[in-house]
């Protein structure tokens, strides 16, 4: 994109509070890959990354500019006083935002036919139709809004996902390399017996995965089963059926999913078992991002047949251990990110 190319390079000072109990801090504010990057002016570490599209300007009109990651929660905010920063953020989130599909008369007139058509098909056929092309269709940014909205609804249940900065560094850095650039591990501080996939590439653990654990090895092949599952079960598809007919129809129409018409999944996807894909499939993924399957399969119900063929079939047990996913000091900070 033209705008966010032109800002790539911008830099400015801010003060950042991650959360209201907790005091501004100062912060270097640069650009992403449409992403808002929040650093440490020491370290250079980040601190926090904010979805452009999302970002909200709590006062417009006036300096300095307050932004929120979201305008659905506004724990966190960054107060930014450097006018040209302030004023390439609104730029460039107006071009993303104009970028996204914008429905017109003839996108609303053929979504009508189509659905006008299907009824007098058949009204069976319709609604998974209906549904399955919303999901079909729905762009990487959409898919990441819903997964927010999933997992807002999650932190009703659990509390707001840990975020302490050191931890959250190494987090990200965890999350890169298990995932790659367009996908998000989130802790939350609950147990919640393996991961939750979101849409939007979003992985949810509980701080059980981390906090009892001699390394991240368990917490690091569940991310993985979470993923490798929401690639053969497109987790927004699941959202949509549960959310109905009417509430894909809507997506498809204004690009939004209303989050009266997810409330309760969160909640309700915490209570579930987390999800397995097959084991096949699940050790290719461990080898080729150097995850051992052996502390994740006896993390699982001991009295399973699969997790004795799962520890004999560890794609590093006979052979050299694979790189460390992290130094024990990062661990260390790790585990911490749920402390206060």
């Amino acid at each position: 994109m033209t705008a966010l190319t032109q800002f790539q390079r911008l830099e400015a000072t801010g003060v950042w509070r991650p959360h209201p109990s907790e005091r501004l801090r100062d912060v270097i504010v640069s650009f992403g890959d449409a992403t808002l990057i929040l650093r440490d002016p020491r370290s250079e570490e980040p601190l926090s990354h904010w979805s452009l599209p999302a970002v909200t300007r709590l006062n417009p009109g006036q300096m300095p500019a307050i932004f929120a990651p979201g305008d659905a929660e506004q724990d966190e905010v960054v107060e930014i006083d450097d006018t040209l920063m302030v004023q390439a953020i609104e730029r460039v989130h107006s071009a993303i935002a104009a970028s996204r599909p914008h429905p017109g008369r003839l996108r609303g007139a053929l979504v009508w036919t189509v659905v006008g058509t299907a009824v007098i098909a058949g009204a069976i056929w319709l609604p998974d139709a209906v549904i399955a092309h919303a999901a079909r269709i729905a762009p990487p940014a959409q898919r990441t809004a819903v997964g927010l909205s999933i997992l807002a609804d999650m932190r009703q249940a659990t509390g707001a996902p840990c975020d302490r900065a050191s931890g959250a560094a190494v987090l990200d850095r965890l999350s890169a390399r298990l995932l790659g650039p367009d996908g998000r591990i989130v802790v939350l501080p609950a147990t919640m017996r393996g991961a939750r996939p979101l849409p939007g590439r979003i992985v949810v653990i509980g701080d059980d995965m981390i906090a009892g654990e001699p390394g991240p090895q368990v917490a690091a092949g569940h991310v993985l089963a979470a993923d490798l599952a929401a690639a053969q079960s497109d987790p927004l598809l699941e959202v949509l059926q549960k959310a109905g007919l009417p509430a894909a129809v809507s997506m498809l129409t204004s690009g939004e999913l209303k989050a009266r018409a997810v409330a309760g999944q969160g909640t309700a996807l915490l209570l579930r078992p987390a999800p397995r894909p097959a084991d096949d499939a699940l050790l290719d993924r461990m080898r080729e991002a150097g995850v051992p399957s052996a502390p994740y399969a006896r993390s699982l119900d001991p009295s399973g047949e699969t997790v004795l063929a799962l520890i004999e079939a560890d794609p590093f047990r006979a052979a050299d251990p694979p790189e460390p996913l992290m130094s024990e000091g990062e661990w260390v900070q790790l585990q911490q990110i749920c402390a206060r």
